[in-house]
């Protein structure tokens, strides 16, 4: 169910819209479209993961509608990608193949390949840059300009999964590809228990800091999963359709950038123990997104009585549109509902009812 706002004046809401732009405005400077998508990468991988629609371009023109709300921008583009024709499904997405821009594990300290650190904040020291007050667009790309060419081209293969030396050892379960259909969470309504390919689409698209919230709350103790990040990798994977004409060769139509995570965590085998894996997979670069995925994976495996072992709480709570449209709706008029609860309290007050 998601929530809209549906009534009022019709005079009041054409006005109220209008002003609308008048925010917007503020200066005679303008924010094009391209310095969004290109400026602020995170945010737009964000949008694009919670509205569930890998456009860059179109993230970037709801944030800018938005004036930057991550909700109602992750709205704008769910309400246009139900316009949109589905004509194919993808293959399974080879992630193995990625091309890698960072991949790094804090299980091992030597993992085939090497670690390859990427872009990241984490060894920043978090100071504000005041510096930036007087960048300008020409002088940052110069510099990174000259920093590629300094450092030249050197190409990353495609590195074998960390897990993949643990399976050998017995250590994880190797569990076969499931041939099943994924189950499609945009077209069929969520019943309970529901299926892993449902959870993970599910969380996938769910609003960042909501999981991060209920991993946060596992890591304390209401969940009995405190993993170690056995990989976490993003990179550039190839998206392929089955042929038209020939249904056992594919089509490359382009390729996608996404973050995935594997993290490990104890379980019982009987009298011994093993490892296992908890999954993660957002689009873009949006790491502890992945990371939370992974763990909130696990922790629904469980019976527990912690709120992350309810699949229902966790998977029916965290949907960026319906958790905001429902709190949203309760600006709308609710003239009736209330009187008839302020009637309910002045009976019990011995107060007089409005006739």
């Amino acid at each position: 169910m998601a929530y809209v706002a549906v009534s009022g004046g019709r005079e009041a809401i054409e006005e109220s819209i209008k002003l609308l732009d008048y925010y917007r405005s503020g200066t005679e400077q303008d924010i094009e479209l391209e310095a969004i998508e290109k400026k602020m990468g995170l945010l737009i991988d964000r949008v694009m993961s919670e509205a569930g629609f890998y456009d860059r371009h179109y993230a970037a023109l709801a944030l800018k509608q938005s004036e930057g709300a991550v909700e109602e921008a992750v709205f704008l583009l769910r309400a246009y990608r139900s316009t949109l024709t589905r004509n194919y499904y993808t293959n399974t997405v080879d992630a193995d193949g990625m091309r890698i821009i960072r991949r790094i594990s804090a299980a091992f300290k030597d993992i085939e390949g090497g670690q390859i650190l990427g872009a990241t904040y984490d060894y920043t020291h978090r100071l504000l840059n005041f510096d930036l007050e007087h960048e300008t667009s020409g002088e940052l790309l110069e510099r990174v300009q000259t920093m590629l060419k300094e450092a030249g081209r050197e190409k990353i293969e495609p590195c074998k999964r960390v897990s993949q030396e643990l399976k050998k050892e017995g250590l994880i379960d190797d569990v076969p590809l499931n041939e099943e259909t994924p189950f499609d969470v945009t077209e069929n309504m969520l019943e309970f228990p529901a299926p892993r390919s449902a959870r993970l689409q599910t969380l996938s698209r769910a609003d960042t800091g909501y999981i991060s919230g209920l991993a946060y709350s596992c890591l304390r103790g209401f969940g009995q999963v405190h993993p170690t990040v056995g990989e976490l990798r993003s990179g550039y994977v190839e998206l392929d359709v089955p042929y038209l004409f020939d249904k056992e060769e594919s089509i490359c139509i382009g390729e996608i950038l996404i973050t995935e995570v594997e993290s490990f965590s104890e379980a019982d085998d009987g009298d011994k123990l093993k490892l296992s894996v908890g999954y993660g997979a957002v689009f873009g670069r949006n790491e502890n997104k992945a990371i939370a995925m992974s763990i909130l994976d696990k922790a629904l495996e469980k019976e527990g009585k912690a709120p992350t072992n309810d699949q229902e709480f966790v998977l029916m709570h965290g949907d960026s549109l319906e958790m905001n449209g429902f709190i949203s709706h309760l600006k709308l008029p609710h003239y009736v509902t209330f009187q008839s609860k302020l009637d309910a309290v002045r009976k019990t007050r011995g107060g007089k009812t409005d006739e």
